[in-house]
């Protein structure tokens, strides 16, 4: 018995870490900070203001009215931790008519294929390696977006409905909801922007579901037993500005800003106070007659202390590259440190979006 429970134990390090972190709302569905696309990423996440294709629907349903085809597709793939978790995205979006657009997104971050090790012993002490079994731990989001053109010219707004699902193996699972909002503002050469996320504060319903061994181990181990409960994740607002400038023979450049403002609490942002922090970030996107675009971000302002015990400001510089062909395809790229929780300073990250009006005769 001894021993099977030092399997338990074994399992719990990895295990109850993840189930206890449930609780911290402030960090609840962090997935969902990540970023889209790697045109998105190379520009530090500045895209409130000007976005204008299929990943709208993420950064900010508004600017879904501007796609560029009446279908566009897209799909993204990462690797965290040297590949043992995934994340993974699909969008697909299209033009109702002149005015109204709708969007689906799933996005998905998990790490599949972990051993559960609490049966590789049997009741008579032998160790049976055919009894380890595996379970995945990972998050789901469904995103349905709505976008709308209203009557004053230029101006847009949209809106997100949330459907979370989030699990660990057969030992706990979540469903929750939860709503967005933007606008987005176009007036000559300038964009203006504006994204409320989680406008109602996005709750996580969890349960959990362990064996009396199990809840045995809690127990020897001095941990409390998880209960059933709600996480909540509280608003975030953010403000987008851009604009576009033609420098002639078909090259343009465009700069934006963005300003989240988190409302959970003090963060290590480049402005901080108890109630809401903010944190600024830069992109910039040279183009030539949108076929070609080299992009730029700068993000992550944090305070630090370095090793001489003096406080500096560092920032993430993130850089990529875009190529759009026949109006149809675009491939992007982006040398940025996703997340900025992985031990390799930068990752490599690619994305395609789709123009599915090509396959439809003219």
């Amino acid at each position: 018995m001894k021993v099977n429970k030092l399997a338990y134990i074994l399992f719990l390090v990895l295990g109850t870490s993840s189930l206890m972190l449930k609780s911290q709302s402030k960090y609840s569905n962090e997935f969902l900070h990540l970023g889209v696309s790697a045109k998105g990423l190379s520009l530090a996440n500045t895209q409130v203001a000007m976005v204008d294709d299929v990943s709208a629907a993420y950064w900010n349903p508004a600017g879904l009215v501007h796609l560029k085809q009446k279908y566009q597709f897209a799909l993204m793939h990462a690797a965290y931790f040297a590949g043992i978790a995934n994340y993974d995205y699909a969008g697909l979006a299209f033009r109702l008519d002149d005015k109204q657009s709708l969007g689906i997104t799933a996005i998905r971050f998990g790490v599949d294929g972990i051993p559960n090790t609490t049966q590789l012993i049997d009741n008579q002490g032998n160790i049976n390696y055919d009894r380890i079994s595996y379970f995945s731990a990972a998050d789901w989001a469904f995103l349905l977006s709505y976008a709308r053109k209203l009557p004053l010219e230029g101006l847009s707004i949209g809106m997100n409905f949330k459907l979370i699902h989030r699990y660990i193996g057969s030992f706990a699972r979540a469903w929750g909801f939860g709503l967005d909002a933007g606008l987005q503002y176009h007036i000559e050469k300038w964009r203006i922007g504006f994204m409320a996320r989680d406008i109602t504060s996005t709750f996580n319903a969890w349960s959990y579901h362990l064996s009396d061994d199990m809840k045995d181990v809690f127990i020897a181990t001095g941990n409390e037993l998880p209960e059933n409960g709600l996480e909540l994740t509280l608003p975030r607002l953010s403000l987008g500005f851009g604009r576009d400038f033609e420098l002639g023979k078909g090259f343009t450049v465009m700069t934006t800003l963005d300003i989240d403002c988190p409302f959970d609490g003090k963060r290590n942002a480049l402005i901080s106070s108890n109630v809401i922090s903010l944190d600024p970030h830069l992109g910039i996107d040279f183009a030539y007659k949108d076929i070609v675009h080299l992009r730029a971000g700068v993000g992550n302002l944090q305070k630090e202390i370095n090793i001489d015990g003096k406080k500096i400001t560092t920032c993430q510089i993130n850089v990529g590259v875009g190529l759009t062909i026949k109006k149809m395809l675009t491939i992007d790229y982006a040398l940025t440190d996703l997340g900025d929780v992985s031990v390799a300073l930068y990752s490599h990250i690619f994305s395609l979006s789709l123009g599915l009006d090509a396959f439809k005769k003219q």
